[in-house]
C-alpha cells in the first residue's frame, strides 16, 4: 500500500484506491477486502468474507501468467465464467462471471488497464445495479491532430490530449507512449481515442471517434 517499503519487484497497490474512488464517484460504497497474496487459499478466503455485496470486483490474477490465479481458486467455491479475455487493448484479460449468485468482474492487473476497463465495464454494471435508465458511454468524434498506424485484430483506447483548434474544432492528440503500466498519462488525458481492431492508418485531420471521461469538462 502507499508508504509500505518497496520490495524487489514490487509496485504500489493503487488499483484499489483508484476502484474505491471510481465506485464512490458512480454512487456506490466500496468495501475493500485487502490484497491477496499469489495463493488459492487465501483468494479464497477473501473472496468468501463478501458475503452480502451487490457486485464483487477483483483486479490482477485474471490473465495466463504462473500467479494469474483467481478464476481457478474461485472455481473451487462455484465460480461460474461467463467470458474471458476481450480483443482490446489495454483490458485483454477481463473476466465476467458469478461468484456464488454474486457478479463478478474480474479486471486486469496493471494500473490504466483497471481504470479502462472500469469505464468500460464497471461503470455500465454500476449504473444498472443503481437503476440508472439507458446509460450510455460518453463517444463523440475529435479531429486527429497525428497520424496513426494500422491497428491489428484487437480494439484500442489510447490515452489522448484534446484541445480546441482555431477553427473551433475538437482535436485530439493521443501520447505517443501507450504502455498500461503508466498512470501519469492517464491522469494527463481528457479523453480516449477508439479505433476499431484492423483499422487502417491514418493521417492527421482524420475525423475519428472518442470516448470522454466521465464529467470531464471540454476544452474552451
Amino acid at each position: 500500500m502507499p508508504g509500505d517499503a518497496i520490495g524487489p519487484h514490487q509496485i504500489v497497490s493503487s488499483n484499489s484506491l483508484s476502484l474505491a474512488a471510481f465506485v464512490a464517484a458512480r454512487g456506490g460504497v466500496p468495501i475493500s477486502a485487502g490484497n491477496a497474496p499469489d495463493d488459492p487459499a487465501a483468494l479464497r478466503r477473501l473472496a468468501a468474507a463478501t458475503t452480502g455485496v451487490d457486485l464483487l470486483v477483483t483486479t490482477g490474477g485474471v490473465s495466463v501468467g504462473e500467479h494469474d490465479l483467481v478464476r481457478e481458486a474461485l472455481a473451487v467455491d462455484g465460480f461460474e465464467l461467463d467470458f474471458w479475455q476481450i480483443a482490446m487493448r489495454p483490458g485483454k484479460p477481463l473476466m465476467v462471471g458469478r461468484y456464488r449468485g454474486t457478479p463478478l468482474i474480474g479486471l486486469p492487473g496493471n494500473p490504466v488497464s483497471t481504470v479502462v476497463c472500469a469505464l468500460l465495464f464497471l461503470k455500465p454494471a454500476l449504473d444498472r445495479l443503481s437503476g440508472a435508465v439507458a446509460a450510455t458511454e460518453a463517444r463523440s468524434t475529435a479531429r486527429l491532430g497525428v497520424a496513426l498506424p494500422k491497428n491489428d485484430r484487437r480494439q484500442d483506447y489510447l490515452r489522448s490530449r484534446l484541445t480546441r483548434a482555431a477553427d473551433g474544432t475538437l482535436e485530439v492528440f493521443p501520447f505517443e507512449v501507450q504502455d498500461s503500466s503508466m498512470m501519469r498519462l492517464l491522469a494527463e488525458a481528457d479523453c480516449l481515442v477508439v479505433r476499431p481492431p484492423h483499422a487502417p492508418a491514418v493521417v492527421a485531420g482524420t475525423i475519428v471517434p472518442i470516448m470522454h471521461f466521465p464529467d470531464a469538462a471540454l476544452p474552451i
